[in-house]
């Protein structure tokens, strides 16, 4: 598959040929819909709980007489049936993490590609290196991306990122700036547009083939 590419200022930067393999397999939802579900059950932090029974604060003490006052018979008030007692089932601290295996994340992220490059929301940029004046300034990068047509997307650069560049895009909303080794399924899929630099696209083809 060839596309173009471009500068940061939408200018024509030649092409790239990307591999069909990565950047061209028939996307499975399924698949994609597993992998997400994963990345989701691996952030949670799983700190909710209630006390049960044997935990709450209150009195073990028999609650009145057995016999004798037309009630029905109790024992300890921290049963779950009165107000201040334990709760019976109730969340506990755990992880939601999952085993997902790694063939499978692998192809839930060739999907995601795939689906990107598809639709044309796939951009190459040859370089994502903030330079002159305008290097940081937030309001100049918000209008180079508006000419790429990038204003809700996914930036993945090198393994190291242009400090400027960052700087510029920390502001802008709907903007995400990811090194190469930060791409994942989740994010690719939360924006309309994934942008990548020439260096990022070589890293998915080696990692990915």
């Amino acid at each position: 598959m060839k596309i173009d590419v471009k500068t940061i200022d939408n200018k024509a930067a030649g092409d790239i040929t990307l591999a069909d393999a990565v950047f061209g397999v028939a996307p499975r939802a399924d698949i994609v819909a597993r992998v997400v579900k994963w990345q989701l059950a691996k952030r949670r932090a799983g700190t909710h709980k209630v006390k049960s029974r044997a935990e709450v604060a209150i009195t073990t003490a028999k609650m009145f007489k057995q016999k004798g006052t037309g009630r029905a018979r109790h024992g300890s008030a921290a049963v779950v049936q009165f107000r201040g007692g334990g709760v019976v089932h109730g969340p506990v601290v755990r992880d939601h993490g999952h085993a997902l295996p790694k063939k499978v994340r692998q192809l839930g992220l060739r999907s995601a590609l795939s689906t990107k490059a598809a639709e044309g929301k796939l951009l190459v940029l040859d370089s994502l290196a903030s330079t002159g004046k305008a290097a940081g300034k937030t309001a100049k990068l918000r209008e180079q991306l508006v000419k790429l047509g990038a204003e809700n997307a996914l930036i993945i650069g090198g393994a190291e990122l242009d400090a400027s560049f960052v700087k510029a895009a920390r502001n802008i909303p709907l903007v995400d700036v990811l090194p190469q080794q930060g791409i994942n399924v989740y994010d690719i899929l939360r924006r309309d547009v994934l942008v990548l630099s020439k260096d990022a696209a070589a890293h998915l083809e080696e990692r990915l083939k």
